[in-house]
């Protein structure tokens, strides 16, 4: 697994890192056995950059790291975000409940200090107000973060982020589905040394290959009750796209795979190849998963005809057919 510095946080960080979301159990149960496998797994592999969030299972998510950790001694880097709990989404954002959230994931992660923070998709208007950043570099200044970030939604809310001087992360949507950062906001990111998360590098698993059109998803995931933007963000589930439509595109872009490789590592390859990445973060339901995603970053570059080419169908064949803001 190789590494890359994660902008002005200096922290080494993998390549490919393990998208904790599916360990609170949000996409359907996963029993612990297998919860600790995954991460034993992405241990072995080299996969040491781990992302999660308070409301991932209500907690549960960071709570199976913080116990794993406590039980192995591994110190893989665990990032946490915040933001999207009741307490504080849509609009009881304050000082006080800020570090409250805060607190609470550092006692389930197990320590004292958490290594990076990051808002959770807030609302825009709670970015542009900014009063948010000026109490995370308090919180940094108190010790119970060493540096903070922002995953967001659109490119809009990026860029926006990008200008507050102390923000050492950003964590987008990013993926052969969702090209547009590459023209205005990965250039910025690196002009400003924040580090680039890529989050939903398969659209939601659609980039595995593995779904058909008759595929059926659990009550409680949320390409199953957020398909089409019912709950939340329209782009968070299938990078925007409706299932039906997303599925006869992966089956188009089958044919632009290299041999030897599956299109999941083309696409984990894809993000990796843009030199303002630092990382991407791949969920993983099974232990298998986890080795395959990894490969990714082992893998040459893929041939710049075929990053024309892959550009091309996006601009052809997806980007109008993406629904909500880029």
């Amino acid at each position: 697994m190789h590494t890359r510095i994660l902008g002005k946080t200096g922290l080494l960080v993998s390549e490919v890192g393990l998208g904790c979301w599916q360990l609170g159990g949000d996409f359907g149960p996963v029993p612990e056995t297998r919860a600790t496998q995954i991460l034993d797994a992405a241990w072995e592999q080299g996969l040491s950059l781990w992302d999660t969030a308070d409301v991932y299972g209500a907690g549960e998510s960071e709570q199976r790291i913080g116990d794993w950790r406590g039980r192995t001694g591994h110190p893989a880097t665990v990032i946490t975000k915040l933001g999207r709990d009741a307490a504080l989404y849509p609009s009881g954002y304050t000082k006080a409940g800020v570090r409250a959230s805060l607190q609470a994931s550092a006692r389930r992660l197990g320590v004292e200090t958490l290594t990076l923070a990051q808002l959770h998709c807030v609302p825009f208007e709670v970015l542009r107000d900014g009063e948010i950043f000026s109490w995370l570099d308090e919180l940094c200044s108190e010790g119970l973060i060493q540096h903070y970030g922002a995953s967001v939604e659109t490119l809009e809310e990026g860029l926006h982020c990008l200008a507050q001087p102390n923000l050492a992360s950003l964590q987008i949507i990013f993926n052969l589905f969702r090209q547009d950062a590459i023209t205005e906001l990965l250039p910025a990111a690196q002009k400003a040394n924040v580090g680039v998360i890529v989050r939903l590098p398969l659209a939601s698993g659609l980039l595995s290959g593995k779904f058909g059109l008759d595929h059926r998803f659990a009550e409680q995931d949320h390409r199953n009750f957020n398909r089409d933007g019912q709950a939340f963000n329209v782009g968070e589930t299938f990078s925007g796209l409706p299932f039906e439509t997303a599925v006869t595109l992966v089956a188009r872009l089958q044919t632009y795979v290299p041999q030897n490789i599956t299109l999941a590592q083309l696409a984990l390859r894809w993000i990796l190849d843009q030199p303002a990445v630092s990382t991407v973060i791949a969920g993983a339901s099974k232990p298998g998963q986890v080795a395959a995603n990894g490969a990714a970053s082992a893998l040459a570059p893929l041939s710049p005809e075929l990053h024309k080419q892959l550009f091309a169908f996006y601009q052809r064949e997806v980007r109008a057919q993406v629904r909500g803001r880029i």
